[in-house]
Order: C-alpha cells, then sequence, then structure tokens
C-alpha cells in the first residue's frame, strides 16, 4: 500500500520561506516521478512542480519559477519543495502525489497516489 505523508506546512509572512517534505513507502521509490499541486479555497487544484525519476529533470509552474525548488532524496524516500519570497497567492493546501513512471507530469491525472495535503498560509 502507497502511503505518502507531507509536512512542513504552517503560518509565514509574505516574503518568508518554507519546506514542505513528502515521506513515501509502500513502493519503489526512486522508480517514479513525483509531483507537487496546490488547491486554494474555491479553485481547482494547480500544478506545482515534478521531478522525474532520478532528479535529473524538474518542471516549474510559472508562478512559482524562480522562488520554489523540488528536490527529492531517493536514499531517504523523501521528496522535498524548498518555497522561498512566499506570497498571498501561495496560500494552499500543498500535496504531493508520485507517478506511474519514472518521467515526470505537470498532469495531476496521471498521478495515482495521493498525500492528504499540508497547509501553507502565507499572510501578515
Amino acid at each position: 500500500q502507497v502511503q505518502l505523508v507531507e509536512s512542513g506546512g504552517g503560518l509565514v509572512q509574505p516574503g518568508g520561506s518554507l519546506r514542505l517534505s513528502c515521506a513515501a513507502s509502500g513502493r519503489t521509490f526512486w522508480n517514479y516521478a513525483m509531483g507537487w499541486f496546490r488547491q486554494a479555497p474555491g479553485k481547482e487544484r494547480e500544478f506545482v512542480a515534478a521531478i522525474n525519476w532520478s532528479g535529473g529533470s524538474t518542471n516549474y509552474a510559472i508562478s512559482v519559477k524562480g522562488r520554489f525548488t523540488i528536490s527529492r532524496d531517493n536514499a531517504k524516500n523523501t521528496l522535498y519543495l524548498q518555497m522561498n519570497s512566499l506570497k498571498p497567492e501561495d496560500t494552499a493546501v500543498y500535496y504531493c502525489a508520485t507517478h506511474t513512471t519514472g518521467t515526470l507530469s505537470t498532469t495531476g491525472r496521471t498521478y495515482p497516489y495521493w498525500g492528504q495535503g499540508t497547509q501553507v498560509t502565507v499572510s501578515s
């Protein structure tokens, strides 16, 4: 049984930083691409960042490019999202997800397994 558990969310002031983690179990972590998505109240889920199986290829939403960094530690079965220069519009529940292949994807429906989410609130 695949389990993804996010952590690291919280309340931060605009301009601040947070690092999200996603601990994976129940699957050979390093075989598969991973992604981060988010959903704000009243809005649809949107793509944030994705990384291929090795960590050698990444992709970011335009809204976070240059501010967020996705990475993975395959030895620790853990995915990360470093978020810097946070803005109020980054407020959302952030979800990690694991893909069906090692190639990254920006499309949420291609990810069969999801975590429960962690709340990120950016406010002064």
